[in-house]
């Protein structure tokens, strides 16, 4: 849960994606291309820069490896099932807009992107890396809150303008996310609907990591409309992440393998094993838990185990996977 600082001794050797030299090399040109386009098509040109974009292994070495001699890319590994990654995603979009091209946000689909997910050496997701000059460090694992993001980013920047020259092109962040929603939409900006101000402050304490005041505020959005389900999914990321906060997983992971009978660390390996972005241990502990006991034990084993469910989505096949092998442990 905490992000590692970051050490310029940590870089990851990207040669087997593409070698930097020749990133370098490509990215000079495309700079100069870039140049003459917004010359070209004047301030607004230039200003109407993505500052989060979607990666895939095909546009990886331009969108990515080529832009890092200009700009530092932040990296975030993520997946749609990701109950932490819903978490921490918006908090990198936010910031990326914030400050205004010092980073450009790479996203990337680690179900539809393996091979860079297996490149990088990610072992769970939420992962975030930064892409500096070609070299890639590993900033953090994990749904870290907005402070302690901005502390790394913050890090990343001034290490990237010391030791590499990598500055970025400062832009206008509200031009830049008009023009982000306008080319998704057709050129059409459309107006953000009225929210639920309640809704909006539980979201606001979640990315803030105010796990407590987010669990307490989704409370309050439920009591007053118990059918809510984009707030019964927020209380339950809430209390998963304010239950892996507590816990040490070097302790947690030891005890449960010392102890399988011991429902209580079964549990919490679990919700390791889910924040971690390892869906099927998780649900595979689970299941086995509830095969080997009885009673209360079994139907808390049970009850977590469908909580983790909603979190990671009831038409995800793991999803389906895990109910099928769940009925059959328990009829």
């Amino acid at each position: 849960m905490q992000p590692r600082n970051m050490s310029m001794s940590g870089a990851v050797d990207l040669s087997a994606v593409k070698a930097a030299a020749e990133a370098k090399q490509k990215a000079e040109q495309a700079r100069a291309q870039r140049a003459a386009q917004a010359q070209a098509g004047g301030p607004q040109a230039a200003n109407a820069v993505q500052l989060v974009i979607d990666v895939d292994e095909a546009s990886f070495e331009r969108e990515v490896l080529q832009r890092s001699t200009e700009v530092p890319v932040v990296i975030d590994f993520w997946a749609e099932w990701c109950g932490p990654c819903k978490q921490l995603s918006p908090i990198m979009e936010r910031l990326a807009e914030e400050y205004a091209g010092k980073f450009v946000l790479a996203k990337i689909d680690v179900d539809s992107n393996q091979m860079l997910f297996q490149q990088f050496g990610v072992q769970g997701i939420p992962a975030v890396f930064a892409v500096i000059a070609g070299q890639a460090l590993p900033l953090f694992q994990g749904a870290a809150p907005e402070p302690q993001v901005r502390q790394v980013l913050d890090q990343l920047i001034e290490a990237a303008e010391q030791r590499f020259g990598v500055v970025g092109a400062p832009v206008d962040p509200e031009q830049a996310a008009q023009a982000r929603e306008a080319a998704a939409q057709g050129g059409q900006v459309a107006p953000e609907p009225p929210g639920d101000p309640a809704l909006a402050a539980a979201h606001a304490a979640l990315d803030a990591g105010d796990l407590g005041g987010a669990v307490q505020a989704y409370e309050n959005v439920l009591a007053d409309d118990p059918a809510n389900e984009e707030a019964r999914i927020g209380l339950g990321q809430a209390q998963l992440l304010r239950r892996v906060q507590e816990l040490d997983p070097q302790v947690a992971r030891k005890a449960a393998a010392e102890r399988p009978d011991d429902v209580a660390a079964q549990l919490d390996a679990a919700d390791l094993d889910l924040v971690g972005g390892h869906v099927e241990d998780a649900f595979g502990r689970l299941v086995s838990t509830v095969q080997r006991t009885a009673g209360e034990e079994r139907e808390a084993a049970r009850v977590r185990l469908l909580e983790l469910f909603e979190l990671v989505g009831p038409e995800d096949p793991r999803v389906t996977a895990a109910r099928g092998a769940l009925a059959r442990v328990l009829f």
